[in-house]
């Protein structure tokens, strides 16, 4: 192919002026453009031009000599600076060809080296075994002789054997044409494999040149491949086998796993692996799921060892480590105040603290589970955990005590025992923690501690006054009367109790209750039971996990440490726990975040399939069963989790068999703006229990007419939400009987049909009301009456004892005898209990 493709070049003939060209567009346009023109250098050599070689080599003064030949614009220091640049890059690759051609010498005589050593190595190796061999031969070759000796002395008539040389029977040198091939060079031998012949990668750098001129002979071997093959031959070289021996490994095959990662346990290929499952009949392919015993098939055949594992493993991290006596230490005791509501517990514990917690309680009751430490005047530490008294709180009672070593049971002397009492009696009879009863108001006028002792008779509590087991003390949270004992009975209980526990290993605690805090993030309380709790470790609580951020005790300080029966808030969380989770310090984060999503993943699958098991005509029935069902959905949001839990419990019991409060979401924290477009969606108002919107929620809200309130008492949300929902309950219809009349004749009028004269027995006979006929006592029709008239004239009511007339709507099957039953329907607006 030419250069111009058969084109006529571009000249500048036809243009207005030597070194323009017109070009010329659609539409008539044209545009002048200036064209450069360069010649080609061609150099013609001069006479004289050999001697003067040596000068033009060292780049000086012919080049520059003739300014003609010379590119236009280049002066005489740039064609200087020019030709000493040239000079320098070829002596530059003239350095690197001889440095390459060096490295290459170098190479190939260690090359060279090591192939004489590992001839030497092999050729000694060789002989050393020719002589093994020819010992072992000339012995036998020896035995045997002796041998055939001893035969002929027996048997000297039988013909001696023919002599056969020593190297014919396998003894001796080896035959010449074994001799010449164990002789042969290693180097002479024929290369085996593909590409083996070609034992070189490419020398030293690649250059622009090579890379043009295609010398490499296309692709080439990986560096992963030569330094393979330079292990194997100095693994030779130094007399190792060169066979690797194959490695069999510990492969854990939980319940389902992929072909890919399956291979990667292994460390065997993909391909194999595939190979092996399609020929046991299994057509998958890598990224294809396979059982556990499908899996510890194939791990078998490759010759690995199998251990089948689960996905609750990831839990076998949390060790439950049984702690030896001499590790034991004492610990403070865990005290929970429990009681009826408004009885004064949390008065009392204020008492005991010099605190004033109660001032602080919305309504003067306690709604959260409080964790607190007094350190008495004896100095003895002790931790005290305030439960709430209302009965929607049950499982914060049931929490407090699950978690704690003594139950103090408060009690008003002026009101006794009450249903909550009797709660905190049973859940402290579940835990089997001992109890104590303070009789708490013992200062008021009304005050009757002795009933108190006599009504917890009936639930099985012999107090010490009534020659019982359990102390009890009479307290005023006012005047503080009684503290001192109370406090001398607790510390006397823990005496009993020896309770202790190890400080030196990884904590483990309880969470008593959880939040969403603003700026602080998630934040759960936490009594430890065990171990130490420090800043920096990573545990798991429930389904969440986190690093400990900080560490907050009841004062408000921070601290760096928290020992057992410890009552801490943990910063760090990433999510908010539930309240009642374990919490365990665990070494890894890995590890951590493994485990909670395990524990979110079988949440998840536990609420997904509850209910999952029905059949369908059990779903039929539901369904029709729900028909007739109307719900109320709300959404709650709170600021603790306690709190919301206690609520949705709260309202699971509102409802019958018509009407029913369906929770669509509950949480912890602020209004968000996500909370309001689900209730929008689901036509619910949104309950905020000390919780606020923030300002786009409330933008939301009111530009989707979404209804929100605010509560700070449980008592109010309860009843509000059981007052919308007997709304939604049908009027209940009573009847109401205003009378009866007997039939004492039948007429017949024209136009009207039957008229029945009747007279008034009981009661009262009305116009607009129902009225039943009965014959012999049992009712034949029900309806309503076409007139009721007194003589001629009509009327709207006759009273008892006087005579009328009476016709039926559209029924005229009456006859003398039977008896009218006149009654009133009204509506009655019904309440849930």
């Amino acid at each position: 192919m030419s250069d111009n493709d058969g084109k006529k070049t571009l000249g500048v003939r036809g243009g207005p002026r030597s070194g323009n060209v017109k070009q010329s567009f659609s539409h008539g346009r044209t545009k002048n453009v200036v064209v450069e023109t360069k010649r080609k250098r061609v150099v013609v050599p001069k006479p004289g031009a050999g001697k003067s070689a040596g000068s033009d080599a060292q780049g000086s003064k012919p080049a520059q000599g003739d300014p003609k030949k010379r590119p236009g614009g280049i002066s005489d220091s740039e064609m200087e600076r020019r030709l000493k640049a040239l000079q320098a890059a070829k002596a530059r690759e003239a350095g690197e060809a001889e440095k390459r051609a060096e490295d290459e010498r170098a190479r190939e005589e260690e090359r060279q080296r090591r192939r004489e050593e590992a001839e030497t190595k092999e050729r000694e190796e060789r002989e050393r075994e020719d002589a093994l061999k020819a010992k072992v031969e000339e012995e036998a070759r020896a035995k045997r002789e002796s041998e055939e000796a001893e035969k002929k002395a027996t048997a000297p008539a039988q013909p001696a054997p023919e002599d056969v040389p020593a190297p014919a029977r396998g003894g001796g040198k080896p035959a010449p044409a074994q001799a010449r091939k164990k002789e042969r060079p290693q180097d002479e031998r024929p290369a085996r494999g593909k590409g083996k012949g070609d034992d070189s990668r490419r020398a030293g750098k690649l250059t622009l040149n090579q890379a043009l001129s295609g010398g490499e002979g296309g692709r080439q071997k990986s560096m992963a491949a030569m330094k393979r093959k330079q292990e194997r031959a100095r693994q030779k070289a130094m007399g190792q086998n060169v066979e690797r021996e194959k490695v069999v490994r510990e492969v854990q095959v939980p319940e389902q796993i992929v072909v890919s990662e399956l291979a990667n346990r292994m460390a065997e290929r993909v391909a194999d692996v595939v190979k092996a499952l399609m020929q046991n009949d299994m057509m998958v392919t890598q990224n294809q799921t396979i059982d556990a015993d499908i899996a510890e098939l194939i791990v078998e055949e490759f010759g690995h060892r199998v251990q089948r594992v689960s996905d609750a493993d990831v839990e076998d991290v949390i060790d439950a480590i049984e702690d030896k006596d001499e590790d034991l230490k004492p610990r403070p005791p865990v005290i929970t105040i429990m009681g009826h509501v408004d009885h004064g517990k949390t008065s009392l514990l204020d008492a005991i603290r010099d605190a004033k917690v109660v001032s602080g309680e919305a309504g003067g009751i306690t709604q959260h589970i409080g964790a607190y430490q007094v350190t008495t005047d004896s100095g003895a530490p002790l931790t005290f955990l305030d439960t709430p008294g209302h009965a929607a709180f049950t499982s914060m009672r049931s929490r407090g005590a699950q978690v704690t070593d003594i139950v103090v049971l408060v009690v008003a002397a002026d009101d006794a025992v009450m249903p909550q009492t009797i709660e905190a009696i049973n859940h402290a009879k579940a835990a089997e923690v001992p109890m104590i009863v303070a009789i708490n108001k013992v200062d008021l006028p009304a005050a009757d501690p002795d009933q108190v002792r006599s009504d917890l008779l009936r639930h099985e509590v012999v107090v010490e006054a009534m020659s019982g087991d359990v102390q009890d003390v009479e307290v005023s949270a006012i005047s503080g009367q009684g503290l001192d004992e109370l406090l001398e009975a607790i510390a006397l209980q823990a005496e009993i109790l020896e309770l202790k526990a190890n400080p030196d290993r990884a904590a483990e605690g309880a969470v008593i209750e959880a939040k969403l805090d603003v700026g602080r993030g998630p934040v759960a309380t936490v009594l430890v039971q065990k171990g130490t709790l420090r800043r920096g470790d990573i545990f798991v609580a429930g389904e969440q996990w986190g690093k400990v951020r900080a560490l907050i005790n009841d004062h408000g300080d921070r601290v760096n440490e928290a020992g057992p029966s410890v009552p801490v808030e943990v910063l760090g969380l990433n999510g908010t726990p539930e309240a009642g989770d374990v919490l365990n310090v665990v070494e890894t984060e890995a590890q951590a975040r493994e485990i909670a999503e395990y524990r979110q993943e079988k949440a998840k699958e536990k609420r997904s399939t509850a209910g999952a098991g029905t059949s369908l005509e059990q779903l039929m029935a539901k369904a029709k069963e729900d028909e007739n069902v109307k719900e109320l959905p709300i959404l709650v949001k709170a600021d603790v989790q306690g709190s919301a839990e206690a609520i949705v419990q709260a309202m699971e019991k509102i409802g019958n068999d018509e009407v029913r409060v369906r929770v669509l979401h509950s949480g912890v924290g602020a209004i968000t703006e996500s909370d309001i477009g689900l209730a929008e969606a689901s036509g619910a108002p949104v309950f905020g229990f000390n919780v606020r919107a923030n300002a786009p929620a409330r933008n939301s809200a009111n530009q989707k007419g979404v209804e929100i309130r605010y509560y700070s008492v449980i008592y109010d949300l309860v009843d509000d939400v059981k007052a919308a929902a007997s709304g939604l309950l049908s009027n209940e219809i009573r009847e109401r009987f205003i009378g009866y009349a007997e039939i004492r004749e039948v007429f017949k009028v024209t136009g009207v049909g039957k008229v029945a004269g009747c007279l008034v027995t009981e009661g009262i006979a009305r116009r607009s009301a129902g009225v039943r006929l009965l014959r012999d006592d049992v009712v034949i029709h029900e309806g309503t009456l076409k007139t009721l008239k007194r003589f001629k004239d009509d009327v709207n009511e006759v009273q008892s004892g006087q005579e009328c007339g009476m016709a039926f709507e559209k029924y005229d099957d009456i006859r003398p005898g039977d008896v009218i039953e006149i009654f009133e329907r009204e509506e009655v607006e019904r309440k849930l209990a």
